[in-house]
Formats: C-alpha cells, structure tokens, sequence
C-alpha cells in the first residue's frame, strides 16, 4: 500500500512538470512532424465524393478496402488534367501530405493525377457507353442523312491546330465553301464544356441571320492518346451532338481511336481529312456526271422522238385517205346545192300565193263594206249605252233625294218646330238634366226662330238616387241553407 502511494505521488509530480501547448501550437507542431517525416507521397486509391468547388479547386477523397484519405487538388493543377476525375475511378496521385489545424485531419495535396493505367479509363469508358446506349443516344434510327452539297460547313476544332489547315485544303480541292470555326479546347480542363457549347451555338444560329447556319457540322481533333482524346468521351459532348439538328460528322483521333461521340453523331470519319472528303463531292467528277448525265438526257430524247416518229407513221398507215374520207361528204354537198335553187323557187311561189290571197282580201269595196258594218255596231253600242247611263243617272238621283229626306226627318231643327227647345251652357255643351244646372250658370236657350240668353236663379232640384235591383244571385241572409 505504501508503495502504491508513493508511486502515484511521483506520477503526480511528473504530469505536474510537463510543458503547456495551446490547441494552435499542437496543430502547427503535429503539421511541421507529418510535412518532414513523409513530404512528397505517391498515392493509389479510388476516388470517392468528387467534388469541384465555385472557386476552380477540387476536393475529394482517395479510398482503399479498409481506409480513407482526403484529398484537395488547387485550380492550376486541376486544369491541367487530360481527364476528368470522376467517382469510381482508381489514380494514381503525388503530392504532399500535410494536415489541415482548422479541422483536425490530415491530407493530401495533390500536384499530379493520372489514371490508374489505361484499364481503368477503359472501364470507366465502357460503362458511360453502355449507360448512354440504355438512353438510346446511339440509336441509327436518330441519325440524320448529310447533304450532299452544304451551303456552309460549321467546324468545331482548335484553331491552331494541323486538322483545321487539313480540312481547308481538302475543301477547296475538291468543291470550295464556306466554312465557319468555332475555335474551342480540344484537350484539357473545359475542353468538353467549349465543345458543346460549340455545336449548341451552331444549332442556335438562324436561317438567314447575319451569321449564316451551317448544314453540316465538323467535330475534329487529331490523334492522341486515351487521355488525350478523353474530351470527347465526356457526357455533355455526347448529349449535344445527340440533340444537334444540324447534320454532325465526328473526325475525332486516326482511324484506329475510337471516341463516344463517333457513336452519337450521324456520321464518324477516320480523319478530319476523310470528314470534308465526305462533307462534300469532288466538283470536277460533278461537272462530268453533270455533262454526262446531259448527253444521256440528249440521247434519250432523240431516241423517244425518233420512235414516236416511227409509232406515228406506222399508225398513219392503217387510216383512210383524206380524199376518201371528204368522198362522200362532197357528194352530199353537190346534191343539196342541186336541190337549194328549186327549194327557194318553191318557197318564193308560196310566198307569192299567200301574198296574192291577203291581196284579194284588202279590195276597197270590201273595205267599205266592213267600214260600214263597223259604223252600225258602234252606233247600236252607243244607243244602248246612253240608256243605261240614263238609268244610272235615274237611280242616283232616287237616291239622294231618299236620303234628304231621312236626314230632314233627323233634324232637330223640326222638333223645334213641334214647341221644343235645346238648352246649353257657358260651353256650349247640350243640357238634358236640372240637376247639371247651379244658381247663376248662364244658359243658352235656342228656339226654332232663334236663341234666348238666360240665367239660373233657383236650386236645382236633387236627383234622386234610383232604387237598386234585387240581386237575383245573392242569398236571402234571413233563410238558412240547407247546406
């Protein structure tokens, strides 16, 4: 026990002696201790949680079977890659381990990157494929047909390269046009996003416009390794070309590379000078097949005279001669021209037979005779006519009288004569009751030898009411009802 005691007593005193660190100076000494024991490290590891940030570094995380490691990549460095990192992938890294104080972890700095051998680039290609092939991007059904003279020719490649100075010889050797670049990065950070930015700005040129729309678009590159060409292996590239509704012809490597986008365009070159070979035809074998296509159209049309000529003449044989034809029509004609000068003898002997009847009828003693009967008949209508106007006039005259007297058996005027008088008001209006009267109204009293002014003195006397009618309808109210 004693012992114990005085072994936790020097333990005391030891803890007691130890120097303090603050959290930042133990940061700093454990970095200084990892940066000089291990500086510069060559790492191979799985990439996993691949990240770039708005600042153009890249972070991520390098993995085996068993541990983790995180890792940064500074913007410089990243845009330098032939390739695009991606999770999934195996590299190789070199760079610096250090240790990052604000976050307690240790890492590395990456200063280069590359596949872990071409398997790796070649799986990682393989499954892209086959998941851009599920989407149906590759299908021949979506590839269009490439026109057999464009106008204008969009090339999409780098300007400083050999392949533009290819495709512009290989052009106007064999058919001259117009050719527009898109100059874009063919290799490198921001080369796949440059290339389809490339051929969707093509695509969003309009018919017309200042800038004239190609007809067919050119994608190139010259050859190079897997990293080299690993651009146009890129899913943005692919789904451009894919959506492209301008015709597009991929030239990308030599004949023996092979890209993704030889699959999604609608047609894939072995070299950019194969590209404008099929982009347009040789312009002399044009103008020959032009020519000979000529001739052969001069012949033919010869030949289908020549035999319409021949069928003609064959078929003029089997008709009957003109002469024989107008035979019979001419003996027609003579034989009515024969008989024409005895029709109108005939006719004009008629005419002047009838003429000579309506002759005979218009004598003047047969004139006087209908003359006179035609005075008898209008002096007969003209008797007959008087007397029944006569009697009209009697009929008329009846009339009226019959109603002169109706209306002086009407007048009042002789009802006045019979000692009766017409009494009116101020108004003139006829009174025919006392009662309408009131004491002082003026009165006009006309006699039948003329009219009397006069004056109401006196009170009317009151009209009494008349007695009502029994309602023969209404009950008696005194007798009941029996119902």
């Amino acid at each position: 026990m004693k012992s114990q005691l005085l072994m936790s007593e020097s333990n005391k005193n030891y803890t007691d002696n130890q120097p303090e660190y603050s959290v930042t100076e133990l940061s700093m000494a454990l970095k200084r201790t990892v940066e000089d024991t291990y500086g510069y490290v060559r790492l191979r590891g799985e990439i996993s949680g691949f990240k770039r940030a708005a600042s153009g570094h890249v972070y991520l995380t390098l993995k085996d079977e068993k541990s983790v490691l995180d890792g940064i990549m500074w913007k410089g460095v990243a845009g330098r890659l032939n390739f695009r990192p991606e999770d999934g992938l195996e590299v190789i890294c070199t760079g610096k381990l250090t240790t990052y104080p604000g976050r307690s972890k240790y890492q590395i700095v990456i200063e280069r990157m590359e596949p872990a051998g071409a398997g790796a680039l070649m799986a990682l290609l393989e499954e892209r494929k086959r998941k851009l092939a599920a989407e149906g991007l590759f299908e021949p059904s979506r590839k269009k047909a490439i026109p057999y003279l464009p106008d204008v020719i969009g090339v999409v490649t780098s300007p400083t390269g050999a392949v533009i100075r290819d495709i512009l010889h290989r052009l106007s050797d064999r058919f001259p046009r117009r050719v527009i670049v898109w100059p874009v990065l063919v290799q490198g950070e921001g080369a796949a996003e440059q290339i389809a930015d490339a051929i969707r700005g093509f695509n969003k040129l309009e018919v017309g416009g200042a800038i004239p729309r190609p007809d067919v678009l050119i994608v190139a590159r010259g050859g190079g390794s897997l990293e080299d060409l690993w651009s146009f292996n890129e899913e943005v590239v692919i789904r451009a070309v894919a959506d492209s509704d301008i015709p597009l012809i991929s030239a990308v490597g030599h004949e023996t590379d092979t890209t993704l986008i030889d699959y999604a365009s609608d047609l894939r070159a072995p070299t950019p000078t194969a590209a404008a070979e099929h982009a347009v035809p040789v312009r002399a074998d044009l103008i020959y097949t032009v020519q000979d296509l000529d001739s052969r159209l001069n012949r033919s049309v010869r030949r289908m005279v020549t035999d319409k000529a021949q069928k003609l003449s064959g078929l003029s044989r089997g008709l009957p001669k003109p002469a024989e034809m107008l035979a019979l029509s001419r003996q027609r004609f003579d034989d009515v021209a024969d008989r024409l000068p005895r029709a109108l003898r005939q006719l004009a002997e008629r005419r002047q037979m009838q003429l000579d009847g309506a002759t005979r009828m218009l004598r003047p003693d047969l004139l006087r005779r209908d003359i006179e009967r035609g005075g008898e008949r209008t002096q007969q209508l003209a008797g007959r006519m008087g007397r029944a106007e006569a009697q009209n006039l009697s009929r008329m005259q009846n009339g009226f009288e019959a109603t002169g007297r109706l209306f002086d058996s009407l007048n009042y005027k002789r009802v006045l004569d019979r000692g009766f008088a017409v009494i009116r008001d101020a108004q003139g209006r006829a009174l025919t009751q006392a009662a309408a009267t009131s004491a002082g109204d003026g009165l006009d009293i006309e006699f039948s030898d003329g009219h009397v002014a006069a004056m109401v003195t006196g009170a009317p006397p009151k009209k009494k009411p008349r007695p009502k009618k029994a309602d023969p309808k209404k009950e008696d109210q005194r007798q009941g009802t029996l119902i």
